[in-house]
């Protein structure tokens, strides 16, 4: 079977102000192609600004909407700054896709992960997202609402004998979205999470290197026998962000190829 990743935009977010964590790489660099491709006014966050950039200029050359903000996701300052630089470009926010985050350092069972990995997860992968999706919403609200994607795991669904702080940060997220969504319902502010299966990203290429092996162990656990391309992942983010899900909210999407069937 073929893997048919580009398909013709249709104007999917046409006018939204998007904004993306994480999107100098992988799942963050391939939404923000998608998104600028699909009508967003798109504004990447990163820690190092190089990388994003390149992808604002090739935005830019492509007609597109695009500009880039420094972002650390372990320091909330920097959360609510680029956030705030947001508002000075636009003066609204009508999407956010927090996808940023950090692999494990270690991989191992439960009793062989350091307090400093646990303390990074926390962080990075969960406190991150709290930070910024309260001042994501509190922008949303000036004008009348918005929606919010979250980047979780597959495996917050499962045990994670190899990535147990990753998996607890990602579940405790999970816990988040679904509770944000209900706070934030009556102000028309929508929150999803998608939890993506294997896919091909450096996280993946670093957990192959510690691990060798790894990559065809996890896509042996795929019924559509296959890793996921970062654009596929992009996709379901997209539709999440877009009026076509305007009911959906407190949603966990798998985007796994089946392997969490």
């Amino acid at each position: 079977m073929t893997t048919n990743t580009d398909i013709t935009p249709i104007g999917l977010l046409n006018g939204k102000v998007v904004f993306i964590t994480g999107a100098s790489r992988g799942i963050g660099a391939a939404a923000a192609r998608l998104f600028a491709g699909e009508g967003a006014k798109v504004v990447l966050a990163a820690r190092g600004t190089d990388a994003l950039d390149r992808i604002v200029t090739e935005i830019r050359a492509d007609g597109g909407v695009a500009d880039a903000v420094t972002l650390d996701l372990a320091d909330g300052a920097s959360i609510r700054s680029a956030i705030g630089r947001v508002e000075e470009l636009h003066g609204r926010l009508d999407g956010a896709f927090n996808n940023g985050g950090i692999p494990q350092q270690q991989f191992g069972p439960v009793d062989a992960i350091s307090d400093e990995d646990i303390d990074e997860q926390f962080a990075v992968n969960f406190r991150s997202h709290w930070t910024a999706m309260t001042a994501e919403a509190a922008l949303m609200r000036q004008g009348g609402g918005g929606a919010i994607v979250n980047t979780s795991s597959i495996g917050s669904r499962r045990a994670n004998p190899a990535l147990p702080a990753y998996g607890a940060m990602k579940r405790a997220l999970n816990s988040l979205t679904e509770t944000a969504a209900v706070n934030w319902a009556p102000a028309n502010i929508r929150v999803n999470g998608i939890t993506p299966g294997g896919t091909s990203t450096e996280m993946i290429d670093t957990w192959e290197a510690a691990t060798p092996g790894i990559v065809e162990q996890i896509t042996a656990t795929i019924p559509l026998g296959r890793m996921a391309e970062p654009r596929q992942i992009a996709e379901a983010a997209a539709w999440l962000l877009s009026d076509r899900s305007s009911y959906v909210t407190g949603a966990i999407l798998p985007v796994d190829g089946g392997a969490g069937a």
